[in-house]
């Protein structure tokens, strides 16, 4: 069953309606309620070209994943880049129930994604949210919430789960993901996923089409170019693959699911 919110109550002055916004659509597939027709719309057709239902529920089952592994390893606090609006299984969520004390920096632009992180995290004290632009990391790193909840003078939890396809190659996200990197304490992990050409090319540029009508553009990367963005890190076992690929709890769901994936994902460890 769908989620309905009363729009009145979490919608800021001055957003475009109209305008579709890759955060709403997320949160539409994954079965949110803070989005809006044009939202639905663009996700119902891209589900004309590509599964991104199926994309979205194992990039988020990705995320979950991750953060647990970086949870047993002893990390308790995280920064998640690009966070989106907090629909289900949010970072924190995971992390407290995994670690608790655990703390966690959200990053994200969209002021609806933003707003809805404030209402949900008034109430916490170990978790706050940034409205910035991932691509200015000097603004991130020393913002007050950052500097009040991350030491970066111990392992961190640095997360970009489903958002450098969102950053084209002038911006040079290689150099942003490295610039995140330096600042992060040895001992640290980084979790990645994008939007990858490689599984299914005509359904992924039919997808770039449709995003040139919304607010956040599409740059779907090879293999190779998603797994430079780790440069400077250790991979974790098995590496960079097809989101249901990485550390599995069902093994047996893999096969099925791979073909559907569309998005490359790794973790990796600074030593």
């Amino acid at each position: 069953m769908r989620v309905v919110v009363e729009t009145s109550s979490w919608v800021p002055d001055g957003i475009d309606i109209d305008l579709p916004s890759a955060a709403r659509v997320y949160d539409y597939l994954l079965g949110g309620g803070h989005n809006f027709a044009a939202d639905r719309a663009l996700a119902e057709d891209l589900g004309s070209v590509l599964p991104v239902r199926d994309m979205a529920r194992m990039n988020r089952a990705f995320l979950r994943r991750a953060v647990l592994f970086m949870a047993d390893a002893g990390i308790g606090q995280y920064v998640d880049l690009g966070s989106g609006i907090p629909t289900v299984g949010t970072v924190h969520e995971v992390a407290q129930q995994a670690r608790p004390g655990s703390r966690v920096v959200y990053v994200d632009h969209e002021r609806i994604a933003v707003a809805h992180s404030e209402l949900l995290l008034r109430d916490n004290d170990d978790a706050a949210i940034i409205q910035a632009d991932m691509r200015k990391p000097e603004a991130i790193l020393y913002a007050p919430q950052m500097r009040s909840l991350v030491d970066f003078t111990e392992p961190v939890g640095l997360l970009m789960v489903g958002v450098v396809q969102f950053v084209p190659d002038g911006d040079d996200p290689w150099a942003l993901a490295a610039r995140y990197r330096d600042e992060v304490a040895t001992g640290s992990y980084f979790a990645l996923s994008a939007f990858t050409w490689d599984n299914a090319p005509a359904g992924m540029a039919g997808a770039v089409e449709m995003f040139r009508q919304s607010q956040d553009p599409i740059y779907p990367r090879t293999r190779a170019e998603i797994t430079r963005m780790f440069d400077g890190y250790h991979l974790v076992e098995p590496g960079v693959v097809y989101t249901p690929q990485w550390r599995p709890e069902r093994p047996e769901d893999i096969e099925d699911d791979v073909g559907q994936s569309n998005l490359y994902a790794g973790v990796g460890y600074k030593a």
